[in-house]
């Protein structure tokens, strides 16, 4: 009887999650052609095709579909074995989301006031809905995210996040051409709502300049390359929002600490409520308000 490794079924399910052959190898550590080469052999040893090529991105076939259902369920075993006969680790850890369109200072800091209880943190910085459909996974703890519409499940703590259109004192664009857009690749969460904003509008646009994540955006914009939205109380002081131009209003966007099912440790759930006191904005100002913390008592104990 044929067994299929589990390494193989991992890379699928990862390619699955990802929609991307890139951002799979990316995350298993691995190069793009590994990636391809893992999956032609599990093709070969199923006997079919488990990716739709006709169809644009990452589609699969009914073959691909029920294969996936079932990898997902023998990686749940294979796990649950494995966490199960593992020496327990002194130091828990917890593993966060965090929107990368929200910058990197803010979220530390609240780290900064709640660290020292004996855990860990291991933090990234990516793509909400890539990341909300971990923590569904239960492969993150938390995560902090922004979306267009009102979220489901519900998070611990909202808000909304009013955007707006910013550019640097020197940016040059002619009002009659083309939106010139500063765009993340792969399309971050601020880049994908610039562009439906601008197509719902019909408004012609063209990306004259991509950077590798959300924190380069903004760094663009200060130079003069062209313009991004980004949340209005947020925007760093070599840059102004872009009121006066003829541009479709942006979308008020929800931003969310969610919790992985069940709400987490007491611990976890303290953790959401400093990095939301910290992030949430404050009453009468332009700047979220990093003065309302208390400090927070950390128990030891298992997540």
């Amino acid at each position: 009887m044929t067994n299929v490794p589990t390494d193989l079924l991992r890379t699928l399910v990862t390619v699955v999650d990802l929609r991307s052959f890139t951002r799979a190898a990316q995350a298993l550590g691995i190069t793009q052609p590994a990636v391809s080469a893992q999956i032609k052999r599990l093709q070969a040893l199923l006997g079919g095709e488990l990716f739709d090529k006709s169809a644009p991105g990452v589609a699969l076939t009914p073959k691909g579909d029920l294969v996936v259902n079932g990898a997902r369920q023998l990686l749940a075993i294979n796990d649950q074995i494995l966490k199960a006969v593992q020496p327990q680790t002194a130091t828990p850890t917890l593993r966060l989301g965090l929107a990368a369109a929200l910058g990197p200072d803010i979220p530390m800091a609240a780290l900064r006031r709640i660290g020292g209880g004996g855990w860990r943190f291991e933090i990234r910085r990516d793509r909400s809905d890539d990341m909300l459909n971990e923590l569904a996974h239960d492969e993150l703890d938390l995560v902090v995210a922004l979306t267009p519409s009102d979220p489901d499940p519900a998070p611990r703590h909202q808000w909304s996040e009013p955007l707006a259109w910013l550019r640097a004192p020197t940016t040059d664009w002619d009002l009659a051409g083309p939106v010139p857009l500063i765009a993340c690749e792969p399309n971050g969460d601020l880049t994908r709502v610039a562009i439906a904003t601008l197509s719902c509008e019909a408004r012609a646009w063209e990306i004259v300049c991509k950077v590798p994540d959300e924190s380069s955006v903004m760094t663009a914009v200060a130079a003069g390359l062209g313009i991004a939205p980004a949340p209005r109380r947020l925007a760093p002081p070599d840059v102004s929002a872009f009121s006066d131009a003829p541009l479709p209003r942006l979308p008020d966007l929800h931003c969310g600490v969610y919790l992985r099912d069940g709400g987490g440790h007491e611990v976890l759930r303290s953790v959401a409520d400093a990095i939301a006191a910290a992030l949430r904005p404050g009453v009468g100002s332009s700047r979220p308000s990093r003065q309302v913390l208390t400090p927070i008592e950390l128990r030891m104990g298992s997540l």
